[in-house]
């Protein structure tokens, strides 16, 4: 259960979304001052509201998802109001409202908003927070005989807004965004921009000023990401509807369910489809989450398959019999089609109808499958697959073919190694904190755990 603390913070924040939303008197003021470029009387005021656009832009649907979640931590923790800029109309599409009496939409999909081309924002952009610093519009000054330093804008008063250009693709300058220094200079920022496809709130547990009260929000370090989504996310109508038809008609009559999402980097060509399918078989079984072939017909298991291809759910058909409680796939969309609303529906709920299974088998790497384990709050098997940027695939089942992770929640793929106070890299990042170790699928990523949590591998 989430703690009364974070119920608390999430009571307080439906309240400042309410009185901070588009619509409302502090909105109207904010968007002049923004059209005004003035940043310094946006910040005077005790009824002043500060905003956090978070950014939507060409990812995929795991990856915008965890984004909007990681989003929605930082605006709790700076007390800004919350408001999505939607892709393609995704947002509207695939979720219901999350605050009461208010949007998160960003009104009109952006189009009137004083800031045109959102999407356009990348590391580049003088308005980041990387470029600021590069640029001297950020200065630093020594504040004590220990070293310490401290930032302030360059001669003139806070700007307007900021960017914050936090995707995978973010370098030093940008990842100063996790140093107290630059935490306290943006309190100041009337409006945040904010463009990610990663999940920072692992990062965000290693900033010293958010570090305690995330720990009061968060006793179970393992459970911050399940609470968050179950909280924020609510699937549209048209999208539950078809989780909870397929659920009814297909799953729920199993006395056992067990999920396998299998994600595939390299193209497939039958060698490494087979792979791919043998490493899934071994783990199944080596794990016992399958029955033995040729044991089937009395099990109540069912088994969920989710894949662009079909070809697996096949091969995995034929390969259990057909007994028991079978094995059912909801789709096999062949590619993933970015910015198809259709498809994200699609895709959407089979993220929820791997929440509902018992156990879950999952693709390394892969932020679908981050999704559902951390919807469901289970700590699945995962099989490592070779990344994207590889130009080969693995040729042979990997040894072991997965273990089970210590922890539910996703891996944050890019953080800063930076340890801020010091001024140089930290020795370990997966030793700074008990709970903050690196990702057991992707070794320089990191990953929130309970303290005294442990993988297999």
């Amino acid at each position: 259960k989430p703690s009364p603390y974070l119920v608390a913070k999430l009571r307080s924040h439906e309240a400042l979304q309410k009185r901070c939303g588009p619509g409302t008197a502090p909105y109207d003021k904010a968007l002049r001052q923004l059209k005004s470029g003035d940043g310094a009387a946006a910040a005077d005021g005790d009824d002043d509201c500060r905003y956090l656009v978070s950014i939507s832009y060409n990812r995929g649907l795991g990856n915008r998802i965890i984004a909007i979640v990681s989003a929605f931590l930082y605006a709790v923790l700076t007390e800004r109001a919350l408001l999505v800029a939607p892709y393609n109309g995704d947002v509207a599409a695939l979720f219901c409202e999350p605050f009461p009496g208010t949007t998160w939409l960003l009104p009109d999909g952006g189009r009137r908003f004083p800031l045109l081309h959102l999407r356009d924002l990348d590391g580049k952009s003088k308005e980041s927070l990387g470029a600021l610093l590069k640029s001297n519009g950020i200065v630093s000054v020594a504040a004590g005989v220990n070293g310490s330093t401290s930032s302030s804008w360059s001669g003139r008063p806070p700007p307007p807004y900021v960017y914050l250009h936090l995707d995978g693709g973010a370098d030093y300058h940008d990842k100063l965004f996790y140093c107290d220094e630059q935490q306290r200079l943006l309190r100041g920022v009337p409006w945040l921009l904010m463009k990610t496809d990663s999940y920072l709130v692992p990062g965000l547990f290693l900033v010293p000023s958010l570090r305690g009260e995330l720990e009061r929000m968060f006793p179970e370090k393992d459970a911050v990401f399940h609470h968050l989504s179950r909280y924020l996310l609510h699937p549209a109508n048209a999208v539950w509807h078809a989780i909870t038809a397929y659920h009814r008609d297909h799953l729920a009559g199993a006395g056992h369910l067990v999920g396998i999402q299998i994600r595939v980097y390299h193209e497939e060509t039958p060698p490494v489809s087979q792979v791919v399918l043998d490493q899934v078989l071994s783990c199944a079984r080596r794990e016992n989450l399958l029955p033995a072939a040729g044991n089937t017909s009395s099990s109540d298991q069912a088994v969920l398959v989710t894949s662009l291809s079909s070809w697996y759910y096949e091969k995995i058909r034929d390969e259990l019999g057909g007994g028991g409680g079978g094995v059912h796939q909801p789709s096999h969309e062949g590619l993933q089609r970015m910015g198809d609303t259709a498809h994200d529906m699609r895709a959407l709920s089979e993220m929820y109808l791997l929440s509902t299974c018992d156990a879950l088998l999952t693709t390394g790497f892969s932020t679908f499958g981050y999704v559902a384990q951390g919807l469901a709050g289970l700590r699945p098997w995962i099989m490592p697959r070779r990344p994207w940027w590889e130009k080969e695939a693995a040729t042979a089942v990997p040894d072991p073919p997965c273990a089970r992770v210590a922890t539910p929640e996703p891996c944050f793929h890019s953080p800063s190694y930076y340890e801020c106070a010091a001024r140089r890299n930290y020795d370990d990042i997966g030793k700074v904190v008990p709970y903050v170790r690196r990702c057991e699928d992707v070794s320089w990523g990191i990953q929130l755990v309970n303290g005294s949590s442990q993988s297999q591998w």
